[in-house]
């Protein structure tokens, strides 16, 4: 094994890596640029020229000009690396919003990129359909790539940094309490899952071009629900085709992008027998389902919409919006009762299963937190006796439940400070706290002010970029990120 050089950090290396990623990110570029081309939007075509230039020259440089003393990449190189990458392809993917005139400023410029690679998928575009097909392409692309990780990509089409700290970069993005690779090699589990991701992109595309969208329609909604991000090319959404046949196919597939892509995997190998005992799938289900009938029941108390076929597509459709954070949304909810609104707030909070492209805390954490807070209730009353927390018939390790608890100390912790930052702005706390929690939950449903009677673009600048910042946190799944912030990670061992 070689020896770590007397510098602490092998800076020189994450920064050669940095290059080659933006040399990929230059070239997903290209695409938009395609579609600016068929399309003849000369001022979007210049602005993917100009961007792909200048991300792909940045990216030479570094990939090409750096040359590290050594290769090696360890855990403090990896994390860094997870962490500052999702902040460079957002500084140079707001480039083709700059260039194309979609935004004046920076603030907005990289507020909507990084709400795109996160899948956040707040917007501060007030008319989306006045925007060229090429940015709109790139802006549905930018959910498509985060959703299931920019490190991911990279794993999978440069196979050499399996050598080179491919665990580390691969822990440090995938989402969950373990990381289960499906392949002895990274890079092998990297490209199974990604083959899966696309498959399951096409499949959709297809499905939603059989109905009433036209292709350019029918792709970049396929992009944005894969990976549970939630742009639109139209104004008011989905609701722009009226059209059940949409709504079931998109819900079928928001439930799919919440599960775990390893479960995705092993029926797809026919192993159904991990999805017939895997006690977080039966949580998933049962959540979404008592979650709809609640808002069912309560949109007939209420007396919203006509037909009760319609009552439950819609409160499928926004409990599955929510708990997978989508962040699509059909009926008014805020206008509907605080019910609704404070319901759709706590699937925010919980989110899908960890290893899918879903945000929020996991569905996974919430059960060892609860099974071990039971377990917390039977010691009172047996002092001395010794439970661990099992998962599908395991015992979760005693770190991990540890993690877990620290977690989401941190994760409300985070939510509470950014809200109370908001109220600085004027924003009502409830207000605040649902556009906290819809931030680092990554979902893009606000309330009140960022709601739907009002716009994430009436925030100050300044809350725009620690949201944009809470966005990268939750994404990452907070400890990544703040890590790097801890004297701990700075420090030689």
């Amino acid at each position: 094994m070689a020896k770590r050089s007397n510098q602490h950090i092998n800076f020189a290396i994450v920064m050669r890596m940095q290059g080659w990623l933006l040399l990929i990110e230059a070239a997903f570029m290209l695409l938009p640029l395609a579609i600016s081309w068929w399309f003849q939007e000369s001022t979007a075509l210049r602005a993917f020229l100009y961007s792909g230039a200048i991300t792909a020259g940045t990216g030479a440089l570094m990939a090409f000009g750096i040359r590290p003393s050594s290769s090696s990449m360890h855990k403090r190189e990896g994390l860094m690396l997870t962490a500052i990458i999702w902040v460079f392809f957002s500084l140079f993917g707001m480039l083709p919003y700059l260039f194309s005139n979609t935004f004046d400023n920076v603030t907005d410029a990289f507020f909507e990129t990084m709400a795109g690679f996160t899948t956040t998928g707040s917007s501060v575009i007030r008319y989306v359909e006045e925007i060229p097909h090429g940015v709109l392409f790139w802006r549905a692309m930018t959910q498509w790539i985060g959703g299931m990780g920019i490190i991911l990509f990279t794993l999978a089409v440069i196979p050499m940094l399996n050598q080179k700290g491919g665990i580390a970069l691969f822990n440090a993005e995938v989402t969950g309490i373990t990381h289960e690779r499906l392949r002895p090699r990274v890079s092998q589990t990297a490209k199974d899952l990604w083959l899966i991701y696309i498959g399951l992109t096409a499949l959709l595309t297809g499905l939603l071009y059989a109905g009433p969208m036209d292709w350019f329609d029918a792709i970049c909604h396929a992009m944005t629900t894969t990976s549970t991000g939630g742009y639109s090319t139209k104004n008011i959404g989905l609701d722009f085709w009226h059209s059940d046949y949409v709504f079931i196919v998109v819900i079928i597939f928001m439930f799919i992008g919440g599960i775990s892509f390893s479960l995705i995997a092993a029926t797809m190998r026919g192993n159904f027998k991990r999805i017939r005992h895997n006690n977080t799938l039966r949580w998933y289900c049962m959540t979404t389902l008592i979650t709809t009938v609640a808002i069912f029941a309560y949109m007939v108390y209420k007396g919203f919409l006509d037909q009760h076929s319609d009552r439950f597509i819609y409160a499928a459709f926004d409990t599955l919006s929510a708990i997978t954070s989508t962040g699509f949304s059909t009926f008014d909810y805020e206008d509907s009762g605080e019910f609704v609104t404070v319901i759709l707030m706590v699937m925010m909070f919980f989110g899908g299963m960890a290893g899918s492209t879903s945000g929020g805390a996991k569905m996974d954490r919430l059960i060892v937190l609860l099974k071990n807070t039971a377990n917390e209730f039977y010691r009172v009353l047996h002092t001395n006796s010794v439970r661990a927390v099992h998962i599908d018939g395991k015992p979760v390790p005693s770190h991990a439940v540890s993690k877990v608890n620290t977690f989401f100390t941190v994760y409300i912790l985070i939510i509470m400070v950014v809200a109370l930052y908001l109220t600085f702005f004027g924003l009502p706390v409830f207000d605040a706290m649902y556009t906290s929690m819809s931030a680092i939950s990554n979902v893009g449903i606000g309330h009140g002010m960022t709601g739907t009677n009002g716009s994430w673009v009436a925030l100050h600048p300044g809350a725009k970029w620690v949201l944009a910042f809470e966005m990268m946190v939750g994404r990452l799944e907070l400890f990544t990120v703040l890590v790097i912030f801890t004297r701990s990670f700075w420090k030689k061992d």
